[in-house]
């Protein structure tokens, strides 16, 4: 078994580190690699992870994430650069004393810190991208460096989507895509039919931010020639968002809509399993869509926002319904479509059910393990070659 180590650098409990939990859950429970976790702060997700017995460890420091934070000005963008360039160096020791043969870098900031890290424990470092490295998310020069970046360090990618995948410059390193599933083996809840149109319940889940479109979803649905009769968003706030949770909360109020904010929920699946449509709304392309697989897999009627990843999930009129992100006016059809026809609800709750399990966590860890096992018997190979032999076929291939 490979013994992989998962670095992160925030233990916050979103979208990525949850899908990491499971993906490292799965990855032990299927006996395919010896995996411990590192985070470089204390926090929900250190808990979390311990509760399943995933060995994990904490590299404190006095280093804050949000030094570097999309919209930072350059001085503190450097200070945090340096800073996770000290950090880096410290968990390289903490490799060398696990004896990992494979460091998985989960963010763009581990990434930064990984390259060092890996270095000094002489063994590959893999990108798992959870994020679209866009212009449209980051901005134009963070992608550049980030794109430059990771092929410069990186052995391998994971990459969450095909979505995901095709915005990286991966030149000839190996890549897979390993979608964040859903643990299918969890008990099923039993849910009641899905209900007339004038006590349709909605739920959105997900963090409470611009680009996530929970605005455009309230406007969207005071639109609607039925109203929802409950409208649930299910999220908290990161990262200095908690204003955009006021404005919100003003927009429900203006529009007299029943809008109950739930803030972050551990387990928000007794909503979903209670709702009988979840939207998806976000305003620029998700690089995945977890929710969208939970939603189903809880038996919701589910709409979509694409392109991205949802356009990956969703098989728009079979397991549910796609719109364009940001477009208030479809976003208000379909729900009207959906909130009208509660026989077409029923037939997309029961596609999308069978849709998800597409999506089994279990599967995707196969795939990763396949993937570190293959890098890591490379990287031992290359490294027991003799200087003469490397040199020789360098001249041979300068592909190489």
């Amino acid at each position: 078994m490979t013994k992989a180590l998962f670095l992160a650098h925030t233990a916050a409990p979103s979208g990525a580190e949850l899908a990491t939990l499971r993906l490292l859950s799965a990855l032990r429970e299927l006996g395919r690699a010896e995996v411990t976790a590192i985070f470089t702060e204390d926090g929900p997700m250190v808990e979390r992870m311990r509760a399943r017995g995933i060995e994990t460890r904490v590299q404190r420091s006095g280093f804050d994430s949000r030094a570097m934070t999309i919209g930072s000005g350059p001085i503190r963008l450097l200070a945090g650069f340096l800073a996770l360039l000290r950090l880096g160096w410290a968990i390289g020791a903490t490799a060398k004393r696990l004896r990992a043969e494979v460091l998985v870098a989960e963010s763009s900031k581990a990434l930064v810190m990984g390259a060092i890290a890996a270095r000094r424990a002489g063994i590959p470092l893999v990108w798992q991208v959870h994020d679209r490295i866009a212009v449209d998310y980051f901005g134009r020069v963070p992608t550049l460096v980030l794109q430059t970046l990771g092929r410069l360090v990186a052995r391998g990618y994971i990459a969450n989507s095909k979505t995901t995948l095709a915005t990286l410059r991966t030149g000839r390193r190996p890549t897979i895509v390993a979608y964040p599933g859903v643990e299918l083996h969890a008990a099923a809840v039993h849910r009641a039919d899905q209900r007339v149109a004038e006590e349709t319940v909605v739920a959105v889940v997900g963090r409470l931010s611009p680009w996530k479109g929970q605005d455009v979803l309230l406007r969207a649905a005071a639109a609607t020639t039925v109203r929802p009769h409950r409208i649930f968003l299910i999220g908290g706030t990161f990262f200095d968002e908690e204003p955009y949770r006021a404005e919100l909360e003003q927009l429900a109020r203006d529009l007299a809509l029943p809008v109950t904010f739930t803030g972050h929920l551990d387990d928000p699946n007794p909503h979903l399993y209670d709702a009988d449509i979840l939207v998806h709304c976000s305003v620029l392309p998700e690089p995945f869509g977890q929710v969208v697989v939970e939603g189903m897999h809880a038996g919701c009627a589910v709409i979509a926002a694409g392109p991205g990843g949802p356009a990956e999930i969703v098989e728009h009129g079979v397991s549910g319904l796609l719109v364009d992100g940001g477009d208030e006016k479809q976003l208000t059809d379909a729900l009207d479509t959906l909130i009208a026809d509660r026989a077409l609800r029923t037939r997309l709750s029961a596609a999308g059910r069978v849709r998800a399990e597409h999506f089994d966590i279990g599967a995707s860890a196969h795939t990763v393990a396949d993937f570190l096992d293959t890098l890591t018997r490379r990287a031992g190979a290359a490294g027991h070659q003799n200087p003469d032999e490397r040199t020789s076929r360098a001249e041979r291939n300068p592909h190489v």
